[in-house]
């Protein structure tokens, strides 16, 4: 019952117009980055962070969400008509959705798609609005060797799952945590590896980092590489309207790509891809008709995009009650809400009632306008794909450099920005992550507040994080989360040789 008076609180600071002007932008900016090749949502709310920063922080995070749900929406649309997905959580909807488009179904693979997001949209907020208390009740039990050992379990599972290796995770991560260490200790008062700086005294501003490493660093990595063959697009053909045989097809995936995308997307290391690849997999096992797989079956479609779409509820739900991104575009959230000086967790709950259910409550809203706008406006997302790149990036070059001035207007944040865009290139160019970067320079400062806590109240001893159930149990799970790639890996070696 608590829930839902919360939640009513919250749709009455959502309706607000200029909260509904905010999350409008959202999902219309985040429905055009999805659709453009090599642009997410990450990348949108980085850029946005330093044009927002004297904004009302609800509208901002309003739209940040917005943005997150719309990208999650857009991605499909490219993965359809081009069979390029517009962002990675979107891949698996190519296999079979650009088959429809060339069989003439664009119209119902579309159709499919925006409503199979909505429902999954729907039921994975509402799952939100349930769990996020229970899980906010359970944190405001937690000692501080406790948040220690779970920050522990965040920087390992998100460090193994990103990237294509878990030693190139662990030194992006490694990366983050060493610019974490940049400005003034917090318990000592030292100033620590300023280097004379006094900008750095206040530590790396994330948004600089953040702009820098997705912005500057994507277009420059896009400018280092010819463009080869074009992709083709394919026209949408026909009706956008799904039949009777569509809608009956279609249903079951929707809600069965639900129920896996919302519990996974709230692990530390689900994220969207592994939700989609699994739906795929159980519609393939599933369907009645298993031989159109390959050839345009439209459970292959419904079930992944239901699964991706829920996937991005259940990753605010680390976030909103424990502090906790799992994904790039939850750790930029995360550094919008700190560019406020708000820390997402269990006292934000009690702190900041209306700006988080409001939050929650403006995910319904998005859901239902972006139902609204995706289908009508397909030939307005088609019409972006003919953006030339060159001029794509430019602008990004050129917004990422006067947001940066706008929000610190200093030579030394602009310096670190080209540092940052050089670094993302690099990073980019030989397949390290990035989203590490930004979660160690962001959870790295509050690991240590909280390990210097636990040790302050035992006098030192070590031996504080293992006698607490909890923390013992969430650093087993990051030892096994830490060694099991690396066993995996020896096995596999180990197999082959025998073979």
């Amino acid at each position: 019952m608590d829930s839902f008076s919360a939640l009513l609180q919250g749709f009455a600071v959502a309706v607000q117009p200029m909260n509904l002007f905010f999350a409008l932008i959202g999902v219309f900016l985040g429905t055009a980055v999805g659709v453009l090749p090599g642009i997410g949502p990450a990348l949108t709310v980085a850029l946005l962070l330093p044009v927002t920063y004297k904004l009302d922080p609800s509208g901002s995070l309003i739209m940040f969400a917005g943005i997150y749900y719309g990208g999650m929406y857009g991605g499909s649309t490219t993965s359809i008509l081009i069979n390029t997905p517009g962002e990675s959580a979107s891949m698996v909807t190519a296999l079979e959705g650009n088959k429809m488009a060339k069989a003439g179904r664009g119209g119902p693979a579309l159709a499919t798609a925006a409503i199979g997001s909505f429902v999954a949209g729907m039921l994975a907020t509402l799952g939100l609005a349930v769990v996020a208390p229970w899980l906010v009740d359970l944190a405001l039990k937690f000692s501080p060797a406790d948040y220690f050992a779970l920050m522990v379990v965040a920087f390992v599972t998100v460090s193994a799952t990103f990237g294509e290796s878990p030693v190139k995770g662990m030194t992006s991560l490694f990366l983050g945590l060493f610019l974490g260490l940049v400005g003034i200790d917090t318990m000592s008062g030292q100033a620590r590896l300023t280097f004379g700086v006094a900008e750095l005294l206040d530590g790396i501003e994330v948004t600089t980092l953040a702009v820098g490493l997705f912005a500057v660093g994507e277009a420059l990595y896009v400018a280092s590489r010819r463009r080869h063959a074009p992709e083709e697009l394919e026209p949408v053909r026909g009706s956008l309207w799904m039949t009777k045989e569509d809608w009956r097809r279609s249903w079951a995936p929707w809600l069965r790509g639900s129920l896996l995308g919302f519990p996974i997307g709230a692990l530390p290391a689900g994220g969207a891809e592994i939700p989609t690849f699994l739906s795929y997999s159980v519609e393939r096992k599933l369907a009645k008709h298993p031989e159109e797989f390959g050839h345009g079956a439209i459970e292959g479609v419904a079930g992944p995009e239901a699964a991706n779409n829920a996937s991005a509820a259940g990753t605010l739900v680390p976030l909103l009650t424990l502090g906790l991104p799992t994904s790039a575009t939850a750790a930029m959230m995360l550094a919008g809400f700190q560019q406020y000086g708000l820390n997402p967790g269990p006292l934000l709950f009690a702190e900041k009632p209306d700006l988080v259910w409001g939050l929650v409550a403006s995910l319904f809203i998005a859901n239902t306008m972006l139902l609204v706008l995706n289908l009508p406006l397909v030939g307005l997302w088609v019409r972006l794909l003919s953006i030339p790149q060159p001029w794509l990036y430019a602008g990004i070059l050129v917004f990422a450099t006067m947001g940066t001035i706008a929000a610190q207007p200093s030579p030394v944040e602009l310096t670190m920005l080209l540092v940052f865009g050089l670094l993302g290139f690099l990073m980019r160019r030989y397949n390290y992550p990035i989203a590490p970067v930004i979660i160690g320079l962001i959870l790295g400062p509050l690991a240590e507040q909280q390990l210097r806590r636990a040790l302050s109240i035992s006098v030192g001893d070590p031996m504080v994080l293992l006698q607490s159930p909890i923390s013992a149990t969430l650093l087993a799970i990051a030892a096994i989360a830490l060694i099991a790639p690396f066993a995996m890996r020896g096995l596999a070696r180990f197999r082959a040789a025998d073979d």
